[in-house]
């Protein structure tokens, strides 16, 4: 029997639901390990024990365990379908204006940004969604509106809102975005005001999403573009676009080291959730606020490197 034919056989033994409950006992020791996030003042209020994690197959099947079903704002996870409305509306254009290699800096960084011209290096570090929210913008009458329904569309589920003391304290803190977003203006890669741009982009960062939502609402690049609820999102050929560009430059600049521990195509936020997608079988959201020195979940990564691990689900 060839490796791949073993694979599938042993996939179909696999009890998912076990599989989690297995890696929750194996991380508890980790959750809470490393720091909340204090500069967007809301965040450091959410308790750093909390633990979550699910995912959703293309066949229909979903499991879960812990705090899984709890709502956080999702932040630098809204790169992910920011950066697929983009694609919808202009396609393989916004290249033109954002690359799509890893930065190897921090996910705000100045200098990279004015050593090279005010083109970002990626669409998922800050500047790159600065980028992407501009040219959403220049597409759509209600940013806020078409944002929301997309994930909407997504998830199938109409009560998904905004967490509006993070809204609001992301505009009123977020002086670093604010100081990049300018420097884009400078050097002409921004088409739409400065505060047009911040407001769009802390709204999508404020979106509040559990793990059993955002699994969903990646799922459709576990399945060639295709969503389960909502038919085509992407082409085929797009959805393998953004599957690299989570796989290079989803993490930051850990984003070499969550390759070589997880294997998987991931992007994460600073409030301590992780979506990751295994191609052709499923996509899987993990949550647990406490960030380790890069800006990623301590205790979720380790959860991802598990799941891999136990499943032999990694890309390599």
């Amino acid at each position: 029997m060839g490796d791949e034919a073993a694979d599938r056989k042993e996939e179909l033994t696999l009890n998912y639901q076990e599989v989690l409950e297995e890696i929750h006992r194996e991380v508890r020791p980790l959750i809470g390990r490393g720091t909340i996030p204090d500069y967007i003042p809301p965040l450091a209020k959410v308790p750093a024990k909390k633990f979550g994690m699910a995912l959703q197959t293309t066949d229909g099947h979903s499991c879960q365990i812990g705090d899984a079903g709890e709502r956080f704002t999702i932040q630098s996870i809204s790169k992910l379908f920011s950066l697929t409305l983009a694609f919808r509306l202009v396609g393989t254009s916004i290249w033109k204006r954002v690359g799509r290699e890893p930065s190897g800096t921090p996910f705000n960084s100045l200098v990279q940004l004015e050593y090279e011209h005010g083109i970002p290096r990626n669409p998922f570090i800050n500047a790159g969604a600065l980028v992407i929210a501009d040219i959403i913008l220049d597409h759509v009458a209600d940013p806020h509106e078409t944002y929301l329904s997309f994930l909407q569309q997504l998830t199938g589920k109409r009560t998904l809102k905004i967490a509006k003391v993070v809204y609001k304290a992301e505009i009123r803190s977020g002086h670093r975005n604010r100081a990049l977003a300018n420097l884009l203006k400078d050097f002409g890669n921004l088409r739409h005001s400065v505060d047009q741009v911040l407001d769009f982009y802390c709204f999508q960062c404020s979106v509040m999403m559990n793990c059993q939502e955002l699994a969903l609402a990646s799922l459709f690049l576990a399945d060639q573009g295709v969503s389960p609820i909502a038919g085509e999102i992407v082409s085929r050929r797009h959805a393998k676009r953004i599957n690299a560009v989570m796989l290079t430059c989803g993490t930051y600049d850990a984003a070499g080291d969550f390759s070589y521990r997880v294997g998987l195509p991931g992007k994460s936020g600073v409030s301590g959730g992780v979506v990751a997608v295994v191609p052709g079988r499923m996509s899987l959201c993990v949550w647990s606020p406490a960030l380790n020195a890069a800006g990623n979940s301590y205790a979720g990564t380790k959860a991802l490197e598990l799941f891999t691990t136990k499943t032999r689900h990694s890309i390599f």
